[in-house]
């Protein structure tokens, strides 16, 4: 638990941290769509290419990113799975009932493998280089033009807030309580699945009571201070555009332009 890095935020000054973070909102969403672009080898190596560049101008070691990873990976290969034994196409290597290993199962479970991790790693990288409240910030520019049709933009904002500053706290204490109940004798991850169901309900009953005080005390801190999401409000922090946001989404608009092209291209032809 303790390993996960979702919503945590590392202070820097590398390029990714001077970025507007609507810049890295638009282009965390952008990068999503456009790693389903790629339809051969050739587009995935620009894609890894791409998300490793990404990654080193944040200024965050690799290993902070795969460890981040690491926690998800069973995840991501249980889903990994079932796309390679439940995919038929191109030469048949084992069958056996539904169970079919071919080769279009292989390279689509590799797509979706990359798939993925890329994108695990680059909404990493806006996290890791983004403070929450920039965020949530980011969030509110782009919901304002909702509010003629009555959606509620502050409320869902001021949730969103909440949310991402407090799930790094969540994570700290549920490691926490773990410690704790370890320290009493509890054992987690041995026996039977329903054994290892059961020896969770001690980590959740606390962190739920802790969850519904924590909740309390937030709102009577909102409420003390004159908090109230239908009054208009001003932001202290400005958001202000300037050339390198430009450039980003420009190059993330080329990649995307490039994978367009790659993929109107007989590669069997050129090699």
């Amino acid at each position: 638990m303790n390993k996960l890095i979702l919503g945590r935020y590392f202070p820097g000054d590398s390029l990714l941290h001077l970025l507007d973070p609507r810049t890295k909102l638009l282009g965390g969403i952008a990068f999503i769509f456009i790693s389903f672009l790629a339809k051969h080898i050739v587009s995935l190596i620009l894609l890894w290419g791409f998300s490793f560049l990404v990654m080193k101008l944040s200024g965050v070691k690799f290993k902070v990113y795969f460890r981040g990873v690491r926690p998800l990976i069973w995840l991501i290969l249980f889903t990994v799975t079932l796309q390679i034994l439940f995919t038929a196409g191109g030469r048949i290597y084992f069958e056996w009932g539904p169970i079919t290993i071919s080769e279009f199962g292989l390279v689509n479970g590799l797509f979706i493998f990359s798939r993925f991790v890329m994108i695990v790693l680059v909404t990493t990288v806006i996290t890791l280089t983004t403070k929450p409240i920039d965020l949530t910030d980011a969030i509110h520019f782009f919901l304002k033009p909702l509010k003629p049709f009555k959606v509620p933009v502050e409320q869902i904002t001021i949730m969103l807030t909440i949310s991402i500053r407090f799930i790094p706290n969540l994570f700290d204490e549920t490691q926490k309580v773990m410690d704790a109940q370890k320290a009493r004798g509890a054992v987690f991850g041995e026996g039977s699945l329903f054994q290892q169901m059961k020896a969770l309900v001690p980590i959740f009953l606390p962190l739920f009571s802790n969850s519904l005080n924590r909740a309390e005390e937030l709102a009577d801190a909102l409420e003390v201070r004159g908090y109230q999401s239908s009054n208009p409000r001003s932001s202290f922090r400005q958001m202000h555009w300037k050339w390198q946001d430009s450039a980003c989404l420009f190059a993330i608009l080329l990649l995307a332009s490039v994978l367009i092209w790659l993929n109107s291209i007989n590669f069997l032809n050129i090699f």
